[in-house]
């Protein structure tokens, strides 16, 4: 038989003081919390298209597992490395204020996780709130790593929009039958173009439009006259994604974990490392319909790529009590969207055009209206010369190269945040990077006989702080394309875009300073330009490269160096005990 017990009166009293501080004070409601998750990096034998393989993965699962937190928490990650590949994570999109250690880029900001070893990621999430990711940061490896984050508002905090029924992660992905790391490898000794993805995925699956694949397709499941949230995210290597959904619209109401003034569409653009939260209201009643959900390519290069399409499927729940005009599941139409062409800039770039920030009180559009320092960086692609004895596969017998103002960037062997904090630059990196072109040129008329980068590991310096204006123009040489340009650290304002060279005389006058969009990634329209303004405020080395992996790898890219302020809370602090070495 059970005893009962009264609580002590000591108890009551604690239970009172308790209840009474959350009255009086509920900000100790939305009190933060620390989210403790464990990566071991491990490998794993997967099957996709009828081919299995071994690939490197988080906790043995693919796509990796979810990081939630709420806005405000503190996130710890401890990852273990049980593989022979060297590795880092990098939380795409959080601001990481004052800990660029956990940023994660390879020889950015730390040196690789290497086998055995153990390195513990440690930041907050500060003023962000809906949906980023994280993934690998080194080589190719985040063809295989990669998972969502889900960053829920404060406690007691309600959405700007009705509350959804249930949220889904949708997670764009690609898949090579063969190693991605061999692949790249290959690329790299050769110079030309890499052996392109054979399939794109949907939360890792392919999907029915290819070989032994119908088994292998997502399934969205849903009920009549409900809403859902769909946070997409693009996780691809190499390619932005048109995406539709068959007889459906959507609402757009979130892009980099900021909200968004909500507009209506069928077919969005989503170039990998951005995110996108979509409210989706199905059907009142059941349809008696299945309904395909279909990415394929937005592409405008030269090269190759995988001109292929993923496709998941919609299916409502059928009603509890079947009438007679029901049909079996297996038995429904299936309803396939319309896609754009694959080269539709005109559709991409109508679409990119409607995004504006909330701009209100609650959420304000905080974007400098002074500039300190301006900045005009050409990005595109060029070529590097062959190696004597050695034949090279890319334009007329060179090597393929990527670069920022004619720059195409050299990691270090060190990591440039600790020389950074340690003042040992020399012989890492160089703060001469140009503020602009050295060789102005018509960057997107007929493009020059020399196609020939030069090669370093260059930054740019930063006082703590300076509001910067930034414009990337796209240029012709070996061929005009969209880059998506992500910046590490940041968040940035995308204040204008066009198409052609940059007036700067006539251009400026059309900036929207009022809403623009807040994001962490945006893609530089193929032959024009992108307009962003940001404020240096987070003390570190921040990386900024275009999020094609095969861009990255061929030196499109390079790093901030923002200085300390003058007080505490301006400064990094010193590097966790456990940083891996180089």
């Amino acid at each position: 038989m059970g005893v009962f017990l009264l609580p002590s009166p000591a108890f009551l009293g604690a239970l009172l003081f308790a209840l009474s501080t959350l009255w009086l004070f509920p900000e100790f409601a939305n009190a933060r919390i620390t989210r403790h998750y464990k990566f071991d990096i491990k490998l794993k034998n997967v099957t996709r298209l009828c081919h299995t393989k071994s690939i490197v993965t988080v906790n043995g699962r693919f796509p990796g597992p979810r990081i939630i937190a709420r806005e405000g928490d503190r996130v710890v990650v401890k990852v273990v490395n049980h593989v022979q590949n060297n590795v880092t994570i990098h939380w795409h999109g959080v601001r990481q204020l004052r800990s660029g250690w956990a940023d994660g880029p390879a020889y950015v900001t730390q040196c690789p996780i290497q086998t055995g070893q153990t390195y513990v990621y440690n930041f907050t999430i500060v003023g962000q709130r809906g949906t980023l990711l994280w993934h690998g940061h080194i080589s190719w490896l985040r063809s295989t790593i990669y998972g969502a984050i889900v960053i829920l508002p404060k406690r007691n905090i309600s959405y700007p929009f009705a509350q959804p029924y249930k949220e889904v992660p949708i997670i764009f992905g690609e898949w090579w039958n063969a190693d991605t790391e061999a692949v790249i490898s290959q690329a790299l000794q050769t110079g030309g173009g890499p052996n392109v993805s054979d399939a794109y995925t949907i939360n890792g699956l392919p999907g029915p439009s290819y070989n032994c694949s119908a088994k292998d397709t997502f399934k969205l499941k849903v009920k009549p006259g409900k809403t859902y949230l769909l946070r997409l995210i693009n996780a691809a290597l190499n390619d932005e994604l048109f995406f539709s959904i068959a007889n459906h619209t959507f609402t757009v109401v979130e892009a980099d974990a900021v909200y968004v003034k909500p507009f209506h569409t069928d077919t969005l653009l989503i170039t990998p490392g951005q995110t996108t939260n979509i409210l989706l209201k199905t059907k009142p009643h059941f349809p008696n319909a299945t309904f395909l959900m279909a990415a394929r390519p937005y592409f405008t290069g030269l090269g190759t790529f995988d001109n292929s399409s993923t496709a998941g499927i919609l299916e409502y729940e059928p009603p509890s009590v079947p009438s007679s005009s029901t049909i079996p599941i297996k038995n429904l139409p299936l309803f396939k969207p319309t896609l754009p062409p694959l080269n539709d800039t005109s559709l991409a770039t109508n679409f990119t055009k409607r995004f504006r920030s909330l701009a209100n009180i609650q959420f304000p559009a905080n974007v400098p209206q002074t500039v300190d320092k301006r900045f005009f960086f050409t990005v595109g692609l060029g070529s590097n010369p062959c190696p004597q004895n050695q034949t090279c596969q890319g334009p007329n017998g060179t090597k393929f190269a990527a670069s920022v103002n004619n720059i195409s960037f050299i990691l270090p062997t060190t990591a440039l945040l600790q020389a950074h904090f340690f003042g040992q630059s020399n012989g890492v990196y160089t703060t001469d990077f140009p503020n602009n072109p050295l060789i102005p040129f018509n960057y997107t008329g007929t493009p020059p006989n020399n196609t020939l980068v030069s090669n370093g590991t260059k930054v740019v310096q930063l006082s703590f702080n300076t509001s910067v204006e930034l414009v990337m123009q796209d240029t012709s040489i070996l061929g005009a394309e969209s880059h998506p340009l992500h910046l590490h650290g940041f968040n940035f304002f995308v204040v204008g875009q066009g198409f052609g060279n940059f007036d700067s005389k006539k251009d400026p006058a059309k900036f929207n300073l009022v809403d623009p969009v807040e994001r962490n990634t945006v893609g530089v329209p193929s032959g024009g330009w992108v307009a962003i303004r940001f404020l240096a405020d987070n003390p570190g080395v921040w990386f900024m490269h275009c999020h094609l992996e095969v861009h990255t790898s061929w030196g499109l890219k390079m790093a901030w160096v923002v200085r300390d302020g003058k007080l505490p809370n301006q400064k990094l602090p010193p590097p966790p005990s456990d940083l891996p070495k180089c």
